[in-house]
């Protein structure tokens, strides 16, 4: 009974989570829309959110990715020295992947400045 519980939470938490993080995405976007075009109904001078660069939006995503990642290997790395177990180590080099995921976002970032400036 255990198991078959645990699958079924498991299942549903995978599908549910991104489909609730989509749904949330859209009410915030659909309410901002609303509150913006009342506001223009009204009159009122709405000024324009500046549009973020992909510049720094790539910065930021591998600013996010290394950071998670060295914390993710350094929590792993203090996990086995103190239980001593070699094993633990094994945990640590997943966070290898977010590491390289956020050093290809700062070449992004890089690269695109880079062409914008040329």
């Amino acid at each position: 009974m255990g198991g078959d519980v645990i699958g079924l939470v498991a299942v549903i938490l995978s599908l549910g989570i991104p489909i609730a993080g989509m749904f949330t995405y859209y009410r915030v976007r659909k309410l901002r829309s609303e509150e913006r075009l009342a506001a223009i109904a009204r009159g009122v001078d709405i000024p324009m959110e500046p549009e973020v660069s992909q510049v720094s939006r790539s910065r930021r995503l591998g600013i996010l990715c290394i950071s998670g990642a060295v914390g993710y290997i350094a929590t792993f790395a203090v996990i086995a020295r103190v239980t001593s177990e070699r094993d633990s180590l094994a945990a640590a080099a997943f966070g290898l992947i977010p590491l390289a995921v956020g050093i290809g976002f700062l070449i992004d970032a890089y690269l695109h400045r880079r062409e914008v400036a040329a």
